[in-house]
């Protein structure tokens, strides 16, 4: 299990209050701006903060997160756009750089959703389907580039529609049994370099996609690899996400979110579709569970923030998952369905953007997990 110790920004914040707060004009200014968020509404916000996790398969990892956050032109009346960005390095010799984002430029006419990844990082593979054993069978050590895009257009109102582009290469592979057996060796196994070109359908009605309070998000999206354009596979990948909010009263907020991926064709172990991860399923190492398909939705109640009187900075949330694998619709069965379920605590980040940092708890039949991020799970 990876665990992600709380982020130094947390300490720093802790220990720059009072006294040495008021030490420097500069730390004062940096202590109201990120943590009293002084700053003008309409104003870009940047911070940055160092994190510290530990797992077997990396020993210490020592990291780098960074937010950005924007409205187009400084009209609030825009969406909020936001850019986070991760880079890490472990006492293994292992590395990442990793960099989300969701930009919608002036009026909301474009909207740019992506995510790219440049990382040697170790995968545990457990095996394909729903029976996978509780320990991964094999280690996977390779390079890794991921470059998912989506460039899209306003239609009418909140529907967008446009461009896909996604590109998967895993290289320089070491393939690590676990034990002395062997294992059968998955496709892909050693190695693959995969180009996508595909449409999207988009209806978006989120203003803040960091804590939606009221809103629909629901992308409709069609990814073909082939050969044709160089891939090394030919498959076919169809992705359905579904995310509802609804405000319970003044604070509080229903969460609600559906998702399916069905792949057809021969595709690699590491494109699967992968059951776990810090957003939904969470509590599941990514790719615990792997097959051509899943289907998987959520719900979560979040507290945002909570009636403590004293202040308006701490929230909390409640959530609960199923989801399932699957080879064939004709095979799925409701023994292939797992659970996942926990809470977390929120603070206020920025307070007149509506941003929260979450530390979350998830249980599962396997044990649990922890997650430390800014902005909600979905």
């Amino acid at each position: 299990m990876r665990i992600r110790i709380i982020p130094f920004f947390f300490l720093l914040c802790v220990s720059l209050s009072g006294v040495q707060a008021q030490k420097t004009n500069f730390v004062k200014r940096y202590w109201n701006r990120l943590v009293n968020d002084t700053s003008d509404i309409s104003k870009p916000q940047f911070l940055v903060y160092p994190t510290l996790a530990y797992a077997p398969e990396t020993s210490w990892e020592f990291g780098l997160s960074s937010l950005y956050v924007y409205y187009a032109k400084r009209d609030t009346t825009n969406r909020l756009s936001e850019i986070n960005g991760f880079t890490f390095y472990t006492l293994e010799n292992q590395y990442g750089l990793w960099f989300d984002h969701a930009l919608y430029s002036d009026q909301n006419r474009w909207f740019f959703l992506g995510r790219w990844r440049l990382q040697s990082f170790p995968l545990l593979y457990y095996g394909i389907g729903s029976d996978s054993p509780e320990e991964h069978v094999a280690q996977i050590n390779g390079n890794q580039i991921q470059l998912k895009e989506r460039v899209l257009h306003n239609l009418t109102g909140p529907l967008y529609a446009g461009i896909e582009l996604d590109y998967q290469r895993l290289s320089s592979v070491e393939f690590v049994p676990r034990e002395t057996d062997a294992v059968d060796v998955p496709p892909g196994g050693r190695g693959s370099a995969n180009l996508a070109f595909g449409m999207g359908l988009i209806y978006d009605n989120r203003h803040n996609v960091l804590n939606v309070r009221d809103g629909l998000f629901s992308e409709l999206a069609f990814l073909r690899y082939d050969d044709a354009w160089g891939s090394d596979f030919s498959f076919t990948s169809i992705v359905s996400d579904t995310r509802l909010y609804r405000p319970m009263n003044e604070r509080d907020v229903l969460a609600a979110q559906v998702l399916g991926q069905f792949n057809t064709g021969r595709t690699p172990f590491n494109q699967l579709a992968l059951m776990g991860g810090e957003s939904i399923m969470r509590g599941y190492y990514l790719g615990r569970f792997r097959d051509n398909n899943q289907v998987a939705a959520q719900v979560e109640y979040r507290f945002l923030p909570l009636p403590l009187g004293f202040t308006n900075r701490l929230g909390a949330a409640a959530f609960a998952g199923t989801g399932a694998v699957f080879n064939r619709l004709s095979t799925l069965s409701h023994n292939d369905f797992v659970w996942s379920a926990g809470g977390g605590l929120r603070f206020l980040l920025f307070p007149k953007k509506d941003i929260f940092t979450r530390l979350d708890v998830a249980f599962t039949q396997e044990g649990p997990g922890f997650y430390i991020f800014i902005g909600e799970a979905f």
